[in-house]
């Protein structure tokens, strides 16, 4: 076979890579968290993969075999179309759940590539929601309020993540006061932790006066490309700075992460063999083992 290259190596390495980890992963066992976690995927900077982080995380969780609820708290929605969930002008909501005091279960639809992966979907109409918020009691708490009653009845949930807007308004407020973890993906480029400290201090703030539960727990390198130099000394600068939370497996630039949202698709469920899908599903087995050992 020819030296053609992906990556730092060459094609049959890579393939020979894959097949072993896809043969890992036949047989991995993902366990199940003593109790839910409510993970926030969250990051203000825009392009890091923050969105196709979270749905990829969640398929390649409950095709793990565990119970996975995502909460698309962008107005963009992108998140619900990669999920295959409608989320077209009335259809209810991450909104009506905020600022209607719709309730979460209500909301809720079922992933159709996935068994075991459900989605609260989000419309337009969060785009406004930041104002109709404000004057709300319990404004930061609408979505804890709402999760928490959503638990207490539907107690086979082992997972719900929320994808947050790339900004730190009121509903990114909501998610982190609703959650007990935080995921950081960071792209392995120029500027890569350009605007991390604000989120770090905003986090910490909001730990200390609304939520002590809450902690960063995981950042996973996203788009890394190890054919430059660029991308490795990103990588290793987060992980000399943030070694202990950041996850061994990276996630690499692939042109079938990129294709699968336009086939409402996630990474996964698009291409199960690609390098990228099986690298998501690698990363969720590394941190149901990491919920394990707490």
């Amino acid at each position: 076979m020819s030296e053609l290259t992906q990556g730092d190596a060459p094609l049959s390495r890579r393939l020979q890579q894959n097949y072993a980890d896809l043969r890992m992963l036949e047989h991995a066992v993902f366990t199940r968290p003593e109790r839910p976690v409510v993970m926030t995927v969250a990051n203000q900077k825009g392009g890091v993969g923050k969105t196709t982080s979270a749905v990829n995380f969640a398929a390649a969780l409950a095709l793990g075999g565990l119970n996975v609820v995502v909460i698309d708290a962008d107005a963009q929605g992108n998140a619900s179309t990669a999920l295959g969930a409608e989320h077209g002008v009335g259809t209810p909501s991450i909104y009506d759940v905020m600022v209607e005091g719709a309730s979460l279960a209500g909301v809720i639809q079922d992933c159709p590539d996935v068994e075991g992966l459900r989605v609260c979907p989000s419309t337009i109409d969060l785009s406004g929601a930041e104002i109709e918020m404000v004057d709300l009691p319990r404004r930061a708490f609408l979505l804890s309020d709402a999760v928490s009653e959503f638990l207490s009845v539907n107690r086979d949930v082992d997972v719900i993540l929320i994808d947050c807007p790339p900004s730190l308004g009121l509903v990114t407020l909501n998610a982190l006061v609703c959650a007990d973890e935080v995921m950081i993906p960071i792209q392995t480029e120029y500027y890569a932790l350009e605007g991390l400290t604000q989120l770090w201090s905003t986090i910490e703030r909001i730990r200390s006066e609304l939520n002590p539960r809450l902690r960063i727990s995981t950042i996973v390198l996203t788009m890394v490309d190890k054919r430059t130099k660029l991308s490795e000394e990103v990588a290793a600068e987060v992980r000399e700075h943030f070694g202990d939370i950041t996850l061994t497996t990276v996630i690499p630039r692939s042109v079938r992460i990129s294709e699968a949202p336009s086939y409402s698709q996630t990474a996964v469920t698009y291409d199960p063999r690609s390098t990228g899908a099986i690298a998501y599903r690698k990363a969720a087995l590394e941190l149901t083992q990491r919920w394990a050992q707490k």
